[in-house]
């Protein structure tokens, strides 16, 4: 089974690495493959790719092609446009996994929020895609290392208007380790689950990690 990522930053290194570890095909979709395989530093893709020679790196539509599952770890206000250059199949499962985060002011506010999301966007701008959004809601570590936070023990969401999109994120959910998984319902319900976001960001001061998330008691 193949997966595409799209984005070369923190959050789609590390759901690309874990994918990887499933033992499935992964690559990694950038504009800019060559450029992303210099990078040095703390951002040096090149080590990484280089490390874990099962994951590849290709332009956002090389990456895309024949891919069974599309995964959306853009930054939010790229995610469009970087959807665009990857030319999905129509009828792909695409995993929303971004956030559209204003990160610029003194207080984190969403791109998006209220009366539409960042996943109603993709929707309805990609309508032969079948958008689902999960995972949005912590750390890119825990992602798919589910055990890192309180030994997996916590709820993940997931809102998407296909279900059987949803059914087949929910079964790579479950092959990554995560327990607690809540169909939240359709594509508006990512209203929800990333307006989180905002109390997620003003939690990690007090809390002084970000590996923490969501807990549904009932």
């Amino acid at each position: 089974m193949k997966i595409a990522v799209l984005g070369t930053g923190m959050v789609g290194r590390a759901v690309a690495l874990g994918l990887a570890h499933l033992g499935l095909d992964v690559v990694v979709g950038t504009r800019d493959p060559a450029a992303s395989l210099a990078r040095t530093g703390a951002e040096d893709f090149g080590t990484w790719a280089a490390m874990n020679s099962e994951v590849g790196v290709a332009t956002y539509a090389e990456a895309a092609r024949d891919a069974a599952l599309v995964v959306n770890a853009l930054h939010g206000a790229a995610s469009v446009s970087g959807i665009r250059a990857a030319e999905i199949a129509d009828g792909t499962v695409l995993l929303d996994i971004a956030n559209p985060l204003d990160l610029s002011g003194d207080v984190p506010r969403l791109l998006v929020g209220n009366d539409d999301s960042l996943g109603e966007q993709i929707q309805r701008e990609f309508p032969a895609l079948r958008v689902v959004k999960s995972l949005n809601t912590m750390t890119a570590a825990a992602m798919v290392e589910p055990h890192l936070i309180a030994d997996g023990d916590f709820t993940t969401f997931v809102s998407g208007n296909d279900d059987a999109a949803k059914a087949q994120v929910m079964s790579l959910l479950g092959s990554l380790g995560h327990q607690d998984v809540i169909d939240v319902g359709d594509i508006t319900t990512a209203r929800g689950t990333e307006a989180l976001m905002l109390l997620w960001i003003r939690l990690m001061g007090p809390l002084g990690s970000p590996y923490f998330t969501w807990k549904i008691a009932r």
